[in-house]
């Protein structure tokens, strides 16, 4: 061999040896869309995961991670991605629940523009009429008259306000 040979097999053996007391322990599980996630701190909560030390030390299985992850740690890709998820669901949801009471908003207030229409026109003096279940018109009495400005002004009061 040659010296620059030599010295590079020697260079290399002893960046070997510098690097072994660098045992890393990283943690494998799947999250709970079922990918595999890799990670150097252990899983969120009761998660069943495998625990591995780089070097070659046996895979370990862990029912609970026994290591508590302090509050101030930062978070690990799969945690921000479940809450990223989590923040598009709630604002999925937020939306689909907000465009159904702005509908209802909406057919709320036709009901009443409706309503108060047919009011101004039960009080007015002019002649109404309903249909029969043949669907022939029947002029309005009196009675039936009075009957529906009270079942016109109820709604009014319960739906209108």
């Amino acid at each position: 061999m040659t010296n620059n040979t030599a010295l590079l097999v020697a260079l290399g053996l002893a960046s070997t040896l510098a690097l072994s007391p660098c045992v890393a322990q990283t943690y494998q599980w799947k999250d709970s869309a079922g990918r595999t996630v890799i990670s150097d701190t252990p899983p969120p909560g009761a998660v069943k995961s495998t625990a591995r030390t780089v070097g070659g030390v046996p895979i370990t299985r862990n029912n609970e991670s026994t290591a508590e992850k302090p509050a101030d740690a930062p978070k690990t890709t799969a945690e921000r991605e479940m809450e990223f998820k989590k923040r598009q669901q709630e604002s999925r949801e937020k939306a689909e629940k907000d465009a159904k009471e702005a509908k209802a908003a909406r057919e709320r207030q036709q009901n009443c523009e409706l309503a108060r229409r047919n009011l101004t026109a039960l009080e007015s003096d002019r002649p109404m009429g309903t249909l029969d279940a043949n669907g022939n018109p029947q002029p309005m009495d009196a009675n039936q008259r009075a009957a529906e400005l009270e079942r016109n002004r109820a709604f009014i009061g319960e739906t209108c306000r």
